[in-house]
């Protein structure tokens, strides 16, 4: 198995004024694909395994909604912004997450076409949304960057572990693995905002607990609602072995702890972490998935 270097660099100090620290060789452009989930793709298409593809299924279904918080939040401070380089990157993460929101809305339809309660799931969401969105808007925001860390900190484990991509069937992996590269590239755009509003460490170690809380306990009811939707497929062993692997030793996402307590340090930024080879590398790969009426560009977004 290959993987890149884990060493922190130091990232770069911003010239006065500027308040983006994402690297100049990172562009943040939207990027329509035109995913098209037939039946290539296999009913348990991660690793062959009822409970590892609900789980998965269970995320996919949260990032419309989802990502369309962070938009909001986001944008709310759009006018706050003096950095003409942190401007055009809030663009561009408006852009990427309104292409993630139609490519998993394409995957999300396949679900319920095998029967899953996405539907009920999605107005679920929405309901536990709209009491999020009751907060002040910079605690919205700073559920952002939570959630944005930790999209972000998958996202890095997914490109960097050949394993982990591996275990995808072909048909779902280049949705997967072109999630991660965006997500990589925006990793920092929120927490970014966040700080020029006067985002204080409180605010965010809170809703860091705060929403990974949240998220574990609503993946975790969207998971077992799946799996009792599937329950003549669903076995003891199958999920015992998926649990082990997300949160044994050394397991997928038991890995990512020592990651996730980097968020609480004082001084902590997305970007102490240079992982910016891995975009450039996993870019080029992910052409040839891009649709043809696609590969031009797109213009739609969620500005």
């Amino acid at each position: 198995m290959q993987t890149s270097t884990n060493a922190t660099t130091a990232r770069k100090r911003p010239t006065k004024g500027q308040a983006s620290h994402t690297p100049d060789n990172v562009a943040i452009k939207p990027q329509r694909m035109g995913f098209e989930f037939d039946g290539q793709v296999p009913r348990y298409w991660l690793n062959e395994s009822p409970f590892l593809t609900h789980m998965m299924n269970a995320l996919s279904v949260l990032f419309p909604e989802g990502e369309q918080f962070f938009v909001d939040s986001v944008r709310a401070y759009r006018d706050s912004i003096d950095d003409p380089k942190l401007k055009a990157e809030v663009r561009g993460f408006i852009g990427q997450e309104a292409m993630h929101s139609l490519e998993h809305d394409a995957m999300n339809a396949r679900v319920r076409e095998q029967g899953m309660p996405v539907e009920e799931m999605e107005r679920d969401l929405r309901v536990i949304l709209g009491v999020a969105k009751k907060l002040p808007k910079r605690h919205q925001l700073a559920i952002t960057c939570a959630l944005e860390h930790m999209t972000a900190m998958m996202a890095d484990m997914l490109l960097e572990r050949d394993d982990v991509r591996e275990d995808m069937h072909e048909s779902m992996r280049p949705l997967w693995t072109w999630h991660a590269i965006e997500e990589t590239e925006h990793k920092a755009v929120a927490y970014d905002v966040f700080q020029q509003v006067g985002g204080t460490y409180a605010e965010r170690a809170f809703y860091q607990v705060f929403s990974t809380t949240a998220l574990a306990l609503v993946g975790s009811w969207y998971t077992g609602r799946m799996m009792l939707r599937d329950r003549a497929n669903v076995s003891v062993r199958d999920t015992a072995k998926g649990l082990w692997r997300m949160w044994g030793v050394k397991g997928t996402f038991s890995s990512l702890a020592p990651t996730w307590l980097e968020y609480f340090k004082p001084g902590f930024h997305p970007w102490d972490k240079d992982n910016s080879e891995l975009i450039g590398r996993f870019k080029a790969q992910i052409q040839s998935a891009i649709a043809p009426q696609y590969r031009n560009g797109n213009r739609r977004t969620l500005q």
